[in-house]
């Protein structure tokens, strides 16, 4: 059973929908299982050492697998990579085991799935987790960087895609 919303938890999603967020899709591999999933809330934190804050609900199907492996890809989407987003959000009718069978998925060369032809795909390792409330704030140290010059981004605001640039 879910609880109700308070007036300031409702009007706080109101506002967040009102903040642009860039769109990624979080992966990882190894011993705990192949998983990812679709995330606003990501942000670069240093680059000293090369760091980003991403945040996973902890009921996420994917979060264990995260934390449990200990190594990620963020890969930041395009404007022509709507489709993975909406797949990794669990908003088609694509099983979980098939999420990455589409081709444009490297599953080999980093070690995680990295998406080619993402606006950056970010590896790293997490070295540290920080719980608050539903979520937790993966910090991860970054070893490999890719880019793509080619389009434009992908943002989430009043609960939609946009493509910009």
């Amino acid at each position: 059973m879910t609880a109700e919303l308070s007036p300031t938890q409702l009007a706080f999603r109101g506002a967040m929908a009102n903040l642009s967020a860039g769109v990624g899709v979080v992966t990882t591999d190894g011993e705990h299982g192949r998983a990812g999933t679709t995330v606003t809330a990501l942000c670069s934190v240093t680059d000293s050492p090369p760091t980003m804050a991403v945040c996973v609900n902890q009921t996420a199907t994917a979060h264990d697998a995260f934390v449990s492996n200990g190594r990620i890809g963020i890969n930041v989407l395009g404007q022509e990579q709507q489709d993975v987003a909406l797949i990794f959000a669990n908003a088609t009718d694509i099983p979980r085991e098939k999420r990455f069978d589409d081709e444009r998925w490297d599953l080999a060369g980093h070690g995680v799935p990295v998406l080619e032809g993402s606006m950056a795909s970010l590896v790293g390792r997490i070295s540290t987790v920080a719980q608050h409330g539903s979520h937790s704030v993966l910090f991860v140290e970054i070893d490999t960087v890719l880019t793509s010059a080619d389009g434009g981004g992908l943002v989430y605001f009043q609960r939609e895609f946009h493509a910009v640039g």
